[in-house]
Formats: structure tokens, sequence, C-alpha cells
């Protein structure tokens, strides 16, 4: 199934993303998270793509859990940053044997202490998304920052490339994590404003531990809002109850969305089935799973 059926529908979808591992040793154990972060029904799950080429190998094969063994909707994660022209067009073959017709084509991030771009490498994302369109009919999703990409020096020139994208072939877009929601409704205002008007996922990262909050500041930037911090101290030091309340936050972020009309809702788990379930438990009327 191409993601666009449901995303260009007013039907209510979470999904949720993986990451594959960094050894083959470790793969039927991630093969196992597969099977039940999948027991959740997810309306499809994604797979990423390793930044620094490290687990790119075993996305296809996760992806085809998820598809063939599974029977979820899979996202297969491409990334510039990862892959030469050449290694795009072999995953780009494999993902047709395996039947698997979605991409979300990322520039990834750039590994320190290295040349980028390598000759046969992509500079962009719309590259990317450009050659996976003239390689077969996929159906291609794309980033996007609600608090602006890092490296763009503002707004205006963010959304200017973000056009780029979708006008290269991008059919879905699906944001960086965000922890307040007012950032995501403007940034859907601005993107109309540029035109851009496919469909966007919300992308929701339940922090389950302090260590998280230092670590996704330090990577991202994200506006962390005070009544967050106020949850991270006054529980962070007690873990289960930095858990619960992660996921209190979480799942009261992703109510808020939908009842603001923004249906498609992506968790980033860090392959965390009970984390997943504990939301989707809690939004058991909400999200409708399919049987």
């Amino acid at each position: 199934m191409k993601l666009t059926e449901l995303l260009n529908s007013e039907e209510v979808t979470i999904s949720c993303e993986l990451f594959p591992p960094k050894q083959g040793a470790q793969l039927a154990n991630y093969k196992k998270i597969v099977g039940e972060m999948a027991a959740l029904k997810p309306a499809y799950m994604s797979v990423t793509y390793g930044a620094t080429g490290g687990t790119s190998d075993y996305t296809v094969e996760l992806a085809d859990e998820i598809r063939n063994v599974n029977h979820i909707p899979a996202l297969a994660h491409l990334t510039c940053a990862s892959s030469t022209r050449e290694k795009v067009t072999a995953v780009i073959t494999e993902l047709k044997e395996k039947k698997i017709e979605n991409i979300l084509a990322l520039r990834g991030d750039i590994p320190e202490h290295s040349e980028f771009p390598l000759p046969g490498q992509y500079r962009h994302a719309c590259e990317l998304i450009a050659d996976i369109q003239a390689q077969g009919d996929f159906c291609i999703g794309g980033a996007c920052y609600p608090e602006g990409h890092p490296e763009s020096d503002t707004v205006e020139e963010d959304l200017t490339h973000l056009k780029e994208k979708v006008d290269a072939g991008c059919a879905f877009l699906t944001t960086q994590m965000f922890f307040d929601n007012h950032i995501l409704y403007n940034f859907l205002y601005k993107a109309l404003k540029k035109n851009i008007r496919v469909p966007v996922v919300a992308g929701i990262m339940p922090v389950t531990n302090a260590a998280q909050v230092k670590r996704i500041i330090s990577l991202s930037g994200n506006m962390v809002p005070p009544r967050f911090l106020a949850i991270v101290d006054r529980f962070g030091g007690n873990p289960a109850a930095m858990k619960q309340a992660g996921i209190a936050y979480a799942t009261e972020q992703i109510i808020d969305l939908i009842a603001n009309g923004v249906n498609h809702v992506h968790i980033y788990t860090m392959n965390r089935p009970d984390v997943a379930g504990a939301i989707l438990n809690q939004l058991s009327e909400i999200y409708v799973r399919k049987a």
C-alpha cells in the first residue's frame, strides 16, 4: 500500500519508527521487536537508515519483515549522506523485489570529520527524491523541521528548500520531533502560504528518561517548553516515574494534535514496543486500530 492512500484521507493514523541493528547477530532480536510493534497495529512502520552506513544494510530486511511477514505497510528510509548513487540503485532494486512501495528520502546527518558530498553522492534530498522517482513507482516522503533546519539561516530559506523537495516529487512530509504543538501549528500555516500542500505527519518523541532531553537539545536544538522541563526536573531521578510522565506528555501532545485537525502522527519509538503500546492504549477510542 502506498502511504498516500492513508495520508490523503481524513482517517486518523498513528505510525511507528524503528531503527535497524548495527550487527547481523542482533537481527533476530530486532525482528522480534518488529513483531511486537506490529501487534500494536500501527497504520504503518518506518525503518531508519544508518547515518554512517553502519546499519543501512538491514533497513530493507526489516522493512521486508514489516510488510511481508507482519503485513503492515512499510516505509524504508534512504539518505544522501550514507549512499552513493550506485548504492541507491541497488537498494531500490531490493525494495522493488520485496514489493515495498514507500521511501522516506533524507539528506541524513553528515558524518563527522568527513567530506560531503564525495564523488557519486547526492548533495541534497531533492536530488535523491528526483532520482528515486525516476527509478520506480514509489510513494516518496521527506523530512521537515517545524523549528527550521539547523543549517538554514532563516525559516523562509528552509521553506524554500522544502518546496523544492515537494516539487521534486515528495508526496508527504514527516516532521522532526517537537515538544510544543504551537510550533507545529505555526509551521503548517507558513507552509500553506508557501503553497506546500502535501500531507504533513507530526513526529512525536516520547521522552522517558532525563538523559534523552540533553541529547535531543544538543543534536537538534529543539525548544523544550518550561512545562516539560519541570517534568524532567521533578521526575528525572526516578526512572519509573519519568517513563510514566514522558508517556503522558507525548499522549497529551497527540490528543491535542488530533483535536486540532492534525490527523497523522508518527511516534519515534526508539524500538520500545512497551512505550508505543502505552500511548496507543491511552488512545484506544481516538485511534481505532484495524483488525
